[in-house]
């Protein structure tokens, strides 16, 4: 029997991609909050298990994670793909919204790891893979609601890489310092050619390395760009 993958967060363009990718290997546990949207790739792809819920409800997220260990196992590989976004400065971000985007982005990652690491340590080994983005790295004017939760992420990762990693559990934050290539980023940057963008599919691939890398050559950190990128 595959082995299992769960992946937090499966959107319509990183998330599907990871679960396209890694659905030939694993049988995938695909979290979102779109119960729609994860029957249909249950549908589409084999070996896809559809878990509805929001990873910033905490007990929810435990309720779920049980339910997957009592029905399915545990994850060796796990993904944290979801992400709470906004746009505004500082001025115009609320303590809601950051609380909210905090919740999704970082809290989210630390039950993650929690609930789940203890039996990869046990088993000696196992893979958690964080997509992050440049917010992680700077705070742009206008991504006060965002950034800091996103930084707060990638050093929260920092620090379960360090704990798990001698245990023989891999941890890695994979940045990506792009535009992602779905539909509404299409018509908002329509003049922009296809280079410009950086393809879900690659993103998958890029994370099923890192995945699968030899203890000798763990990554932590990787930052994907397209190559004409500024930086």
């Amino acid at each position: 029997m595959n082995p299992i993958c769960l992946i937090a967060g499966v959107g319509p363009g990183t998330g599907t991609a990871l679960v396209r990718r890694f659905s030939s290997d694993y049988r995938v546990v695909m979290l979102a909050r779109t119960e729609e949207r994860l029957l249909s790739l249950e549908r589409d792809f084999e070996n896809c298990h559809a878990y509805p819920c929001d990873v910033a409800d905490a007990a929810s997220l435990t309720h779920t994670l049980d339910k997957i260990k009592v029905e399915l196992g545990h994850p060796e590989i796990v993904i944290h793909n979801a992400v709470g976004g906004a746009f505004g400065d500082y001025t115009q971000t609320t303590r809601e919204t950051l609380q909210k985007n905090f919740e999704v982005n970082t809290l989210a990652l630390l039950q993650l790891a929690q609930e789940l690491i203890p039996d990869m340590t046990e088993k000696g080994r196992g893979a958690v893979i964080c997509t992050g983005n440049t917010s992680a790295f700077r705070g742009k004017a206008s991504f006060a609601g965002f950034a800091p939760t996103k930084a707060a992420q990638r050093i929260l990762a920092e620090s379960i890489a360090r704990a798990a990693g001698p245990n023989g559990v891999h941890v890695a934050y994979v940045a990506i310092d792009a535009v992602i290539d779905l539909a509404w980023t299409r018509e908002h940057f329509s003049d922009k050619a296809d280079d410009f963008f950086c393809h879900p599919d690659d993103i998958a691939q890029h994370v099923w390395q890192v995945a699968h890398q030899a203890k000798s050559v763990w990554t932590f950190e990787s930052v994907i760009r397209p190559f004409g990128e500024q930086w």
